[in-house]
């Protein structure tokens, strides 16, 4: 087993850790704990995105409540010598799983849609969680009955640090994004159905941000314009790709001395597109890694995003549902070749089917958000309809989900949901 490097107190807040702390914020001067030469491997924890701020009971009070400025906490970052702006950090995925008998189950919830929503925001604007069972690889929920299964493991959140140039780019560029819907807010991006929607971009913000092991003062300087880790950038971040397993290898574009590379945001197991924002199987997690590094990579191969080899671990499915989705809203309003809107479509189809089998639509929509569900965007030239698919694998089922099953409808309960009114 390699020496582990980076260790984490599930028991401890994130700022008082008994080693070094982890960071939420991407910053050039954020310092190494972990130094690394190419060749070698080791192994990091991690805590779960929110910090240990959702435990393993029934009140979906937690998830309504969580404190968003906080996230993602990272282990690193990481220092691999002789890393210089210009090269590629390759990163081989060896292992990784939960934190044995210190933490041994995971989460998914569907957020509020007054703390930030999602992707089904406005058919499920209530807050609402599901605890899941880690026994090995396998998992299964109290709260989501009859299903249980090998997850696909993977880190939803890893890359190097930005330079200040490219940082400065990222928050140019955001905040124009926000300047833009705040003057218009019907020029970008509003949800299908006209509902409200979450923020369009996550600006730098003090408030929450852990900025590792930097000095106090300087910590709370750089804070004010240090990236939020929510959404994935060139440098990486939280793309939360599930094929990312065990096997796989990642190219990372390298921006500054040392990379600084950081992980974090594990997931025992998720559905192509996290639909329901915390939906992913969340988990505090350890990885091992081995770093090398391909010299001025990102000229010779004419890269400056992340690229990967996805490995073969996971599970192995056969058998699929697949429902379709079109460029068409629910109210019957015709886009243009919008994805979006057809993959919402695939997975409202989705939706209603599991509820014919009993569940719930948010035990469905958690369904979708944690079983390895197969996204695709499988025809963008046929106007005016893009056409989305959702496979849903009747392996992860303990009964038959066929159409031709239709009426095993009994009872499945349903998930812990928040009943306070929406203000």
């Amino acid at each position: 087993m390699p020496e582990t490097r980076f260790e984490v107190d599930v028991d401890s807040e994130p700022d008082e850790q008994p080693g070094s702390n982890p960071f939420n914020r991407w910053h050039p001067d954020i310092p190494a704990t972990v130094e690394a030469d190419p060749g070698e491997t080791m192994r990091l924890e991690a805590l779960d995105w929110t910090g240990g701020q959702i435990r393993d009971n029934d009140n979906a009070n937690e998830v309504r409540d969580v404190d968003l400025t906080q996230v993602h906490y990272l282990a690193g970052p990481v220092h691999i010598n002789g890393a210089e702006p210009g090269d590629l950090l390759k990163v081989e995925f060896l292992d990784m799983g939960p934190l044995n008998e210190r933490s041994e189950f995971g989460f998914a919830g569907t957020f509020s849609q007054q703390n930030g929503g999602g992707f089904l925001t406005d058919h499920f604007p209530r807050a609402a969680k599901s605890i899941w069972d880690l026994d090995g690889y396998t998992v299964s929920s109290r709260h989501v009955p009859d299903v249980r299964y090998q997850g696909k493991i993977h880190p939803g959140l890893a890359g190097c640090a930005p330079s200040q140039e490219l940082l400065e780019e990222w928050n140019e560029r955001e905040q124009e994004l926000v300047d833009k819907h705040r003057e218009d807010p019907e020029s970008i991006h509003n949800h299908p159905t006209g509902e409200k929607e979450p923020p369009v971009a996550n600006l730098p913000t003090s408030e929450g941000a852990l900025m590792g092991e930097m000095d106090s003062e300087e910590a709370e300087k750089a804070a004010e314009e240090a990236a939020r880790t929510v959404p994935p950038r060139e440098h990486g971040g939280n793309h939360d790709i599930k094929d990312l397993s065990i096997g796989s290898t990642v190219y990372f574009p390298v921006y500054v001395d040392g990379g600084k590379f950081g992980v974090g945001d594990f997931h025992a197991s998720q559905g192509d597109g996290e639909i329901n924002f915390c939906g992913a199987i969340e988990m505090a997690a350890y990885i091992d890694l081995k770093f090398d590094l391909v010299k001025d990579g990102m000229d010779k191969h004419g890269i400056d995003h992340p690229i990967f080899e996805p490995g073969n671990r996971g599970p192995a499915f056969e058998d699929y549902v697949t429902f379709c989705g079109y460029s068409v809203t629910e109210d019957g309003d015709q886009h243009y070749i919008d994805p979006h809107v057809s993959y919402r479509r695939a997975c409202l189809q989705a939706i209603d089917y599991l509820k014919k089998f009993g569940y719930t639509g948010q035990q469905a929509l958690h369904i979708l958000g944690t079983v390895p569900v197969e996204g695709r965007h499988s025809g963008v030239v046929d106007v005016p309809n893009a056409c989305s698919t959702l496979a849903l694998p009747k392996g992860a089922f303990d009964f038959d989900i066929s159409p031709e099953s239709f009426g095993n409808d009994k009872d499945r309960g349903d998930l812990s949901i928040t009943d306070d009114p929406l203000t």
